[in-house]
């Protein structure tokens, strides 16, 4: 690009071009969305070739609808072998709620209030990652991690009725707040983020890996010790607010056990009724998706390969904080989600990698890139969100 024009977007506003970038990902989205839409034969949730709005609120947006409108049951539903069954507890409230409360104010059907949500928390999640890269990155680099990030191959998710992008802009607030070290701010923030989707634990584990390593780099760099109270006081909230769903469904419904076994229920039609052991999901998915002994060996090769990722010069370069989270999150996952088409959508919250993959200035690089996202976001919506007949592959 001549420097001219490069000197010209400089002018433009961060937030503006943030903005273009956002709706232009949009709206290629948006296509891909109505061809699928008008191609899609009846389902369990819509008839054939339903409108924008109806396709964007199949698979789980649904339960979040049946939240919304009926809230949780005090009694868990049983399946005919007396097992708990998949059931309104996997969601949180915050993002059905607030759709609700958004139709109260605007009149909007819920299948067009929880898109303009979606989209208007996406619009939010990339203003904050920007800047969030920003701490990281010089502008360049850091806008076109935000165009990575908004044209990602689970982009789509932006624009349905999932609590992704919200759950996106409170996560991404928390890591800006954690590098800006505004402590104080994080409080209510993790409070809201906590009741959206599941991530205070990782979070929880990144904020105490950060108030360790601030302590043992006092020296260079002053960890006072009011900072150190306040890091310290917001680990142990977030370590609370992450379980604080679990107490709340175990109260409502009687069982200890009750968020823990309705979880359970998603992996059921695939490996059968198991017990929730830590670091066992990824080995039993691999399993059942590739069998013995490749699977145990793929996952080996995908830790490895992710731990080689972290000390890579290009991730390096995000700093300590973000590196922490992703190796938190990394953690999370392997420890508790059980791997299918749905770890897609689940490796979102790792959406400050895309720092390191804008590094290379090559517009040839650059295209290519993005070019390589729509189209593994186009497959994406082929293999995940539109619906076959009998579909193993949940987005």
């Amino acid at each position: 690009m001549p420097a001219r024009a490069v000197a010209r977007i400089r002018l433009v506003p961060w937030w503006l071009r943030v903005l273009v970038v956002y709706v232009l990902a949009r709206a290629v989205t948006t296509v891909f969305l109505l061809v699928l839409a008008a191609e899609q034969p009846t389902n369990a949730w819509t008839a054939a070739s339903p409108s924008y709005a109806e396709f964007a609120n199949i698979w789980d947006a649904r339960w979040y609808g049946f939240i919304a409108f009926s809230g949780y049951p005090s009694e868990l539903p049983l399946d005919d072998t007396g097992h708990v069954a998949e059931n309104a507890w996997a969601f949180m409230p915050v993002y059905p709620f607030l759709v609700r409360a958004v139709m109260l104010v605007t009149w909007l059907p819920w299948d067009v209030a929880s898109v303009v949500v979606s989209v208007a928390a996406g619009l939010g999640a990339a203003l904050v990652f920007y800047r969030l890269m920003s701490r990281v990155l010089d502008a360049d680099r850091a806008l076109f991690a935000t165009v990575l990030f908004s044209v990602a191959p689970v982009a789509p998710i932006f624009q349905v009725g999932y609590a992704e992008s919200l759950f996106l802009f409170l996560l991404l607030l928390a890591l800006l707040l954690l590098v800006d070290r505004r402590y104080g701010w994080l409080f209510p923030v993790i409070a809201i983020m906590s009741f959206t989707r599941p991530g205070a634990l990782p979070l929880a584990l990144a904020l105490g890996l950060h108030v360790i390593y601030r302590w043992f780099t006092r020296e260079r760099d002053p960890f006072p010790v009011r900072e150190r109270i306040a890091a310290a006081s917001v680990t142990l909230f977030a370590g609370l607010a992450g379980v604080a769903w679990l107490g709340i469904a175990a109260i409502a419904t009687g069982s200890l056990t009750a968020y823990t076994d309705t979880e359970l229920a998603w992996r059921a039609p695939y490996i059968g009724r198991v017990e929730l052991i830590p670091f066992t999901a990824w080995f039993q998915s691999a399993d059942w998706w590739l069998g013995q002994p490749l699977g145990t060996i793929v996952v080996i090769a995908l830790i490895v390969l992710f731990g080689l990722a972290l000390l890579s010069p290009a991730v390096r370069r995000l700093g300590i904080d973000l590196r922490l989270w992703l190796l938190s999150y990394a953690l999370y996952l392997l420890a508790v989600f059980f791997p299918q088409s749905s770890v897609f959508r689940l490796l979102l919250p790792m959406s400050p990698m895309l720092g390191a993959l804008a590094v290379p200035r090559a517009l040839l690089y650059r295209v290519a890139a993005v070019a390589g996202c729509i189209v593994l976001q186009w497959g994406w919506l082929l293999l995940c969100w539109r619906i076959d007949g009998a579909d193993w592959t949940p987005p």
